[in-house]
């Protein structure tokens, strides 16, 4: 059963805008709030109403609230290492005005963490128990204190205030209308195979990740709202693959001859990435359906059309 209203941050971006497709096929009221700094209202619905806001100041909405998708904030390494201030602000005082606005209006609130807090990890797959190994001062870390800072957050507010708050920690999520400039790996390496460009594989390439289709992704996170557990919880693909062959495999499907070329390895680049979701399974009854080559293969149609 759908709530009657839900509010999405970030529902203008790549995630949230899927999101805002899946609950009005379930019947709810949706409300986006976003900034569109990185986001576009292209992306929104037209049933969806569009309130241009930052989270990082005080966040009022009239009317009732009965659930929160806390989406907002630069994901991408273009956006996140060219606004780091405001990346900061988003996880931190973000989190706050949403978290507040849960507790004035009664409402569940979901809050989307990463995968990122667990840095480059040396507990593999990754657990929900395991605390992380993170570098608090490199470039990364205004996104990855951020998100951490912002369960912390979530934690407290449930600790001394009630509020029906529950964490997710997305990993690597892929899919239609993630930016061609954005930075993340698999819309680079379709950008530059669609063009006839070299794939630029940072470092050896065998550092490895799980990616996982969007539309499994949004299933999951409609599953934990519609939980009541608080988190956190790990949702992703456990299917490992190495970067070097997510760029061979974006060659294959879109059948271009561009070769591949290795560049400098990014600073604080995790090794490996792998979720355990066995809590995702046992509480939501949630794991991914859609193959990584069925998921490329869609996508890489959405971007060349």
């Amino acid at each position: 059963m759908s709530p009657e209203r839900v509010v999405v941050t970030g529902g203008a971006g790549f995630l949230g805008s899927h999101v805002c497709d899946a609950l009005l096929r379930e019947g709810a009221e949706v409300v986006c709030v976003d900034s569109l700094r990185t986001g576009s209202r292209d992306n929104v619905p037209a049933r969806v109403e569009v309130v241009v806001a930052d989270v990082s100041q005080p966040l009022d909405l009239p009317g009732p609230v009965d659930l929160i998708l806390h989406l907002a904030c630069p994901a991408s390494p273009v956006d996140y290492l060219s606004m780091p201030i405001d990346t900061l602000k988003t996880g931190g005082f973000g989190t706050y005005h949403v978290l507040d606005l849960a507790r004035r209006k009664r409402a569940r609130v979901v809050i989307a963490s990463t995968s990122e807090v667990y840095g480059d990890p040396e507990e593999h797959p990754q657990r929900e128990s395991y605390w992380g190994h993170v570098n608090p001062i490199g470039p990364r870390s205004v996104y990855d204190e951020a998100k951490r800072f912002g369960e912390a957050m979530t934690v407290a507010f449930r600790a001394e205030h009630g509020v029906d708050a529950a964490i997710v920690r997305i990993f690597n999520t892929y899919g239609p209308r993630m930016r061609a400039h954005d930075g993340r790996m698999i819309p680079t390496f379709l950008r530059q195979a669609l063009a006839g460009e070299p794939l630029t594989v940072h470092g050896d390439g065998l550092q490895t990740r799980s990616l996982c289709y969007v539309d499994d992704l949004v299933r999951g996170l409609l599953a934990m709202a519609r939980s009541d557990h608080p988190g956190p919880i790990n949702l992703g693909n456990p299917d490992e693959v190495t970067v070097l062959d997510v760029a061979h495999r974006s060659i294959e499907v879109t059948g271009s001859a561009s070769p591949i070329r290795h560049v400098e390895s990014m600073v604080d680049d995790p090794r490996r990435r792998r979720p355990d979701i066995g809590l995702a399974q046992e509480v939501l009854g949630w794991r991914p359906r859609v193959p990584l080559e069925e998921g490329l293969r869609s996508f890489a149609r959405e971007f060349a059309g």
